[in-house]
C-alpha cells in the first residue's frame, strides 16, 4: 500500500498540483477548440460526407442555424482531440499514490481506452452513419426530397460518433472488474446469451437512429469486443496463476 512517504506531501501541495493539472486539461481542450473552430467549415464538410454524394441537401431553418452549428462542432472536435491529454492529467494526479504494480497496471489501460474510443468514433464516421444515413434516404426515395436541417443532422452524427467510441471501452471495463475479483474470465464465458441480448438492446439505446440494421451493425461488434475483453482477462488470470503472485499484490 501507501508508504510513510506519501504524506509528506502538504494537503495544499496536493491542491496546487490538482490546480495545475485542472488549468493544463483546461488549456489543451481550450487550445483544441479553438483549432477545431478555425477549421469548423473543413470539418463541417468533413461531416458531410458520408451522405452529401447521395443527393442530400442541407439547410438552415433559422438564420444563425448554420453559425450556431459550426461552433458546436468545433467545441465536439476539439473535446475529442484533447480527451487524450485530459485523460493524462488525471492519471498523473493519481498516480504518485499509487503501488508499482498499479502503476503498471494502468498505463495499457490508459493507452488501450484512447486507442478504444478512437476506434469506435472511426467506426461511427466510417461505417454506422453511412449505412444509418443510406437507410433513411433510400427508405424517402422517391416520395420525399431529403432537405435536412444542418443542425439536426450534426446532433445525430456526432451522437452516434460519440456513443460509439463510449460503447468500445466495453473491454477496459471488463478487465478492471476482472482485475478486482469481482468477476472471472470463466463468468464472462459462461453469460455469452445474455451478451448478445445486452449488445441488441445497448445497440438500440445508443443508436440516435431507429432502424435495425444500424443497430445490428453496433451490436456486432460489442458482443466481439466482449469476447476479446473476456480473452484478455483470461490471458491476465493464466499470467497471474503461472506467475505466482496477483498483478495487484505490492
Amino acid at each position: 500500500g501507501s508508504s510513510a512517504g506519501d504524506f509528506e506531501m502538504p494537503i495544499w501541495d496536493h491542491l496546487e498540483e490538482l490546480r495545475e493539472r485542472v488549468m493544463a486539461g483546461a488549456l489543451a481542450g481550450a487550445a483544441a477548440v479553438s483549432v477545431c473552430f478555425l477549421f469548423s467549415k473543413d470539418l463541417v464538410l468533413f461531416l458531410e460526407a458520408p451522405v452529401a454524394e447521395q443527393g442530400v441537401r442541407f439547410l438552415q431553418l433559422s438564420p444563425g442555424e448554420f453559425f450556431f452549428t459550426t461552433l458546436q462542432v468545433g467545441g465536439y472536435s476539439g473535446i475529442l482531440l484533447a480527451a487524450p491529454t485530459i485523460l493524462y492529467e488525471i492519471v498523473a494526479y493519481v498516480v504518485p499514490g499509487l503501488t508499482k504494480s498499479e502503476r503498471q497496471f494502468l498505463a495499457p489501460i490508459v493507452f488501450g481506452s484512447s486507442l478504444l474510443f478512437y476506434a469506435g468514433v472511426a467506426f461511427g464516421y466510417e461505417v454506422l452513419s453511412p449505412a444509418a444515413l443510406k437507410f433513411f434516404v433510400s427508405y424517402s426515395d422517391g416520395a420525399v426530397e431529403s432537405l435536412w436541417s444542418i443542425q439536426e443532422y450534426f446532433k445525430f452524427v456526432l451522437t452516434l460518433m460519440l456513443s460509439t467510441g463510449l460503447s468500445f471501452q466495453l473491454p477496459v471495463i471488463q478487465i478492471l472488474i476482472g482485475q478486482l475479483g469481482l468477476v472471472s474470465s470463466r463468468d464472462m464465458f459462461a453469460q455469452w446469451r445474455f451478451v448478445v441480448v445486452g449488445a441488441t438492446v445497448a445497440a438500440a439505446v445508443l443508436t440516435p437512429s431507429t432502424d435495425p440494421f444500424t443497430q445490428t451493425l453496433l451490436a456486432l461488434p460489442l458482443i466481439g469486443l466482449y469476447m476479446g475483453g473476456a480473452g484478455v482477462v483470461r490471458l491476465i488470470e493464466s499470467r497471474r496463476d503461472s506467475g505466482g503472485d496477483g498483478l495487484m499484490q505490492s
